[in-house]
């Protein structure tokens, strides 16, 4: 093959690259919006309970996949080199993953995943807050109607209309993941696998203190098995695979699927219907997001300026 030959090739494995973290991160999100769909099958009672088994199938399920992609020197490997930053994004997906299910056997599977579409502005905010990160104008804009959003949600707990433990529990879900958003573009060495694999065995844990009992029948383990193994566990694999393939505006943009089809699967299999200021609220909030995806695709097509969120600014 001739040097003339080979430029060619580079842009072609970088384009087929690129395709297949696009379908990776697709995946992900479609897998994670049957969460509420599967959730509501479930028979057990006990929420705890239910914790326990999901987080311990993806636990296992994620470790399986780490040794089968990196060995278990690698693995190890993996495990030993997140560090303490790692240890935080564990904490805080060990909360959001335990909140999410004790979250929505009070409130509606729309509120929980609705708030959680915020998450990117709510990060860009704290990094502000933490950090002094600058932020867009047109970023605090969506930042506010984040907020607003949110607010016309929440209000349903304020008049009886649904629980206010469910509600707070979705905005906690929401702060947890913008936290661990944060401490990983803080730290980029965290890697998602291990640091959320090692969320599964503390949410695990911790539930094992807190079920009244581990038995199960049948019908429900094997539910229990798709929520977990499949539902978190795949959908974190394919998603940890593919976002490092294509730009973070694309990850937001086809996460976006998740808070869309997440309603949808639980209304066509279980005739969950959101409330009016569920639809209006989260409406508001994803409507700024894709405002703030459609500003983020439009920086990139322009050259960075330092000290703007997520661009660090010269010494």
């Amino acid at each position: 093959m001739t040097d003339a030959a080979m430029p060619p090739v580079q842009p072609q494995v970088a384009r087929r690259e690129e395709r297949i973290g696009l379908l990776l991160v697709f995946l992900s999100a479609l897998v994670w919006s049957f969460g509420g769909a599967i959730a509501r099958f479930l028979e057990t009672p006990d929420s705890w309970t239910v914790v326990f088994w999901r987080s311990l199938w993806a636990a296992v399920f994620l470790i399986g996949f780490m040794m089968l992609r990196d060995g278990v020197r690698g693995t190890l490997k993996l495990f030993r080199d997140m560090g303490l930053p790692g240890v935080a994004v564990a904490a805080c997906f060990a909360i959001a993953s335990t909140s999410f299910i004790v979250a929505i056997a009070h409130t509606t599977v729309a509120n929980v995943v609705l708030m959680q579409a915020g998450v990117p502005l709510i990060a860009a905010l704290l990094a502000f807050l933490l950090f002094r990160e600058r932020v867009a104008p047109a970023t605090w804009a969506a930042i506010a109607a984040v907020i607003c959003g949110v607010a016309i949600m929440v209000s349903e707990s304020f008049d009886g209309s649904v629980s206010p433990i469910g509600d707070g529990l979705a905005v906690l879900i929401a702060f947890a993941f913008s936290i661990a958003t944060v401490i990983t573009r803080r730290y980029s060495h965290v890697r998602m696998t291990p640091a959320t694999c090692l969320g599964t065995i503390f949410a695990a844990s911790f539930a094992a203190t807190q079920a009244g009992g581990f038995a199960v029948s049948g019908y429900d383990m094997t539910w229990l098995f798709a929520f977990g193994a499949l539902n978190l566990g795949l959908g974190l694999a394919c998603f940890a695979t593919g976002a490092r393939l294509i730009p973070a505006a694309f990850t937001a943009l086809l996460g976006t699927f998740e808070t869309l089809l997440s309603p949808v699967w639980v209304w066509l299999f279980h005739g969950e219907i959101p409330s009016t200021r569920t639809l209006l609220g989260g409406a508001v909030i994803f409507t700024a997001l894709l405002v703030h995806i459609a500003l983020e695709f439009q920086r990139m097509s322009r050259p960075q300026r330092a000290g703007v969120t997520g661009l660090p600014s010269p010494n």
